[in-house]
């Protein structure tokens, strides 16, 4: 009766511009004698809702018949609508049901229409590109000396330790050990990482700090020591850009750390800090409920106090025309990536993007958001990232979720139904920037999950002395195959996690946080995400070509990515069964890049955990049945 993501019923499909007019069609069956139809479509933002009467618009074979309408947003924002129709057996409700279709029952599930800016742009130098993340202290360490470093960090001498994980004497977990990468390492990397087809380097946190993942920022304009200075900074950044590698940056501006020249209350700096003095200038940034010990702080931790953004004077600090996000744009970092997005106020992150934006129109803004970032509600109010005036896109876990959900025994039709949800809701100049990540600092590395006993309620200890054995890290590989292959055809950029190419595994912080195996990497997995690297470089439909699903069952994923030069299919069977799957016809003249060819009769035979990657050739259909051969569904992006 109705499919959200079919242009037959709505056309366009998708996210649209404010002012572009939507078609709505539905059909209905001509036994329920429908004597009229409506479009209700309530606004998220006013709670307002409009009652559009659809017209009878003809016949639908013998059985069915059409009515349509349009609705033309003129604003951004988010709308959600659902239909109204008048019958022999009285007034009935159309809602959602599964995969975006329309069911003749009343139910809370509706249609989300998301609405941007028509001017709403997002930068060109990222799609089609790789995202490679690393974590400074443990990816690359050079021999430059260290110099400036405070006395109370431990440094590691062994590169291949296991990151302190037990508490001190005094019971706290502190992150005060340190292995010494830095950016002088990295620079050094360089060439590995562009044999990898990397065209962006995300940087956790640089600024100095006092515990090893920084983000409990003491400094906001200076640089770790332990990583070295701007001008090792600014270096790097050079030398990556003749690469055509580009570098982002960690910004974690909802907090700083308790240890910092702002708040200061170990009385590491001579300058009075917030803690020390309500006379200090950094004392309006911070809520305090009893000064000086009881104040406001990210998640109950004292070590994090929060600051107020939308004060002026730290506003000005951080965005303002000498400020912070300026500073290290103009230093070589091409963008910026916002730790904890949700917890940011609008008018911050609006801010920051005119500064960003008036310093280098194609920098970069990336928001940390973890669900939905389309309808995210935080702290009881519905966010705006995508209307034109906030994020250019954000971090998408709904990807990871549905990338080892699959691989790891979940239904197949649910995991496409995650991927085609984002799809629908976020805009397209969104999409091809989706930072598409299967592992980040924040979670258990991804060959754990694949493979790796379940984290459950298990402790550090556990953690600690839980690794894979010799069969199940065999496995994992095989399956880490299968997952970086979806990561790198799914719509938006690879994003690597350093040390996944290489074979790393570890539950969560700080395991996942161990230093990259240099000499000690799987080289055949390297090999497999440079290939990968080269076929992205290779075929222009995965810049921002469009998405076809093709198969969600038994196991198997299977979807087409095409646009006006290029198609690819790329086929997963995740089960522990060989499985055969039938492909449109004129994939029969495939050129298989990884894995066997359809056979004659467009079947394609998939192994056990394999997968098969096709480019279709510029060849002629001339056989009698391609006029009945079976097109894919409709694209929904």
């Amino acid at each position: 009766m109705f499919n959200s993501r079919n242009p037959v019923y709505r056309c366009p499909t998708g996210a649209v511009q404010n002012g572009i007019p939507v078609h709505f069609k539905i059909t209905m069956p001509r036994d329920l004698h429908c004597s009229a139809a409506r479009l209700i479509v309530r606004n998220d933002q006013t709670g307002g809702e409009q009652v559009l009467g659809m017209f009878w618009c003809g016949m639908n074979g013998d059985n069915y018949e059409w009515w349509e309408c349009h609705f033309c947003p003129s604003e951004p924002g988010l709308y959600f609508y659902w239909f109204s129709v008048d019958t022999w057996r009285g007034t009935l409700k159309m809602t959602r049901g599964f995969g975006g279709e329309g069911i003749l029952q009343e139910s809370a599930r509706v249609w989300q229409l998301s609405v941007y800016d028509r001017n709403f742009k997002t930068p060109d130098w990222l799609a089609g590109g790789i995202m490679y993340q690393i974590f400074p202290d443990r990816f690359a360490r050079s021999d430059k000396p260290k110099t400036g470093v405070p006395a109370d960090r431990k440094l590691h001498e062994n590169w291949n330790e296991t990151p302190d994980w037990e508490p001190d004497e005094d019971g706290k977990i502190t992150n005060s050990d340190y292995f010494g990468g830095d950016l002088c390492g990295i620079e050094e990397k360089l060439g590995y990482l562009k044999s990898l087809g990397v065209t962006c380097i995300y940087l956790n946190p640089i600024f100095e700090s006092h515990s090893n993942h920084r983000y409990d920022t003491a400094d906001y304009s200076k640089i770790d020591p332990l990583l070295g200075d701007e001008k090792d900074f600014s270096r790097l950044c050079t030398a990556a850009r003749r690469m055509g590698i580009r570098v982002i940056l960690d910004g974690v501006f909802n907090h700083t750390g308790s240890d910092s020249v702002y708040f200061n209350r170990h009385n590491r700096y001579a300058e009075k800090g917030a803690y020390n003095s309500k006379n200090s200038p950094y004392f309006p940034w911070y809520t305090f409920h009893s000064w000086p010990d009881q104040y406001e702080c990210w998640w109950n931790f004292v070590t994090l106090p929060s600051v107020n953004e939308l004060n002026p004077q730290y506003n000005e600090y951080i965005n303002g025309r000498d400020g912070i996000v300026k500073k290290w744009l103009n230093l070589g970092a091409t963008g910026w990536r916002l730790d904890v997005a949700d917890e940011l106020p609008d008018a911050f992150i609006e801010r920051l993007r005119i500064a960003v934006k008036t310093r280098d129109n194609n920098a970069l803004i990336l928001g940390e958001v973890w669900e939905d970032a389309s309808n995210k509600m935080a702290y009881g109010k519905r966010r705006r990232y995508f209307w034109g005036n906030q994020l250019d896109s954000v971090m998408n876990y709904p990807f990871r979720n549905a990338i080892l959900g699959f691989l790891t025994g979940a239904n197949p039709a649910d995991m496409m139904e995650i991927i085609l949800t984002v799809l629908e809701n976020y805009p397209p100049q969104v999409i091809r920037l989706l930072m598409n990540h299967i592992g980040t600092h924040d979670t258990e590395r991804a060959l754990t999950v694949l493979a790796g006993e379940p984290l459950g309620g298990h402790g550090r200890r556990w953690q600690s002395a839980t690794h894979l054995s010799k069969e199940r890290r065999k496995r994992g590989l095989r399956m880490m195959r299968l997952a970086s292959l979806m990561q790198f055809t799914l719509p938006g950029v690879p994003c690597i996690y350093y040390g996944d190419e290489a074979g790393m595994e570890g539950y969560r912080d700080p395991f996942n946080r161990a230093c990259y195996p240099w000499g000690n990497e799987e080289t055949e997995l390297i090999e497999w995400y440079r290939k990968l690297g080269a076929i992205r470089g290779a075929c222009s439909c995965l810049k921002e070509g469009s998405f076809h699903p093709l198969v969600s069952i038994d196991h198997c994923l299977a979807y087409i990515r095409k646009d006006e030069n290029d198609s690819l299919l790329c086929a997963l069977n995740a089960g522990t069964e060989g499985r055969s799957i039938s492909v449109p016809y004129e994939w029969r003249y495939a050129e298989p890049l990884i894995g066997p060819a359809p056979d004659t009769n467009n079947a394609l035979f998939l192994e056990p955990e394999s997968c098969t990657l096709l480019r279709l050739k510029e060849k002629p259909v001339t056989d009698q049945n391609a006029e009945s051969a079976e097109e894919p569904s409709q694209p929904v992006m």
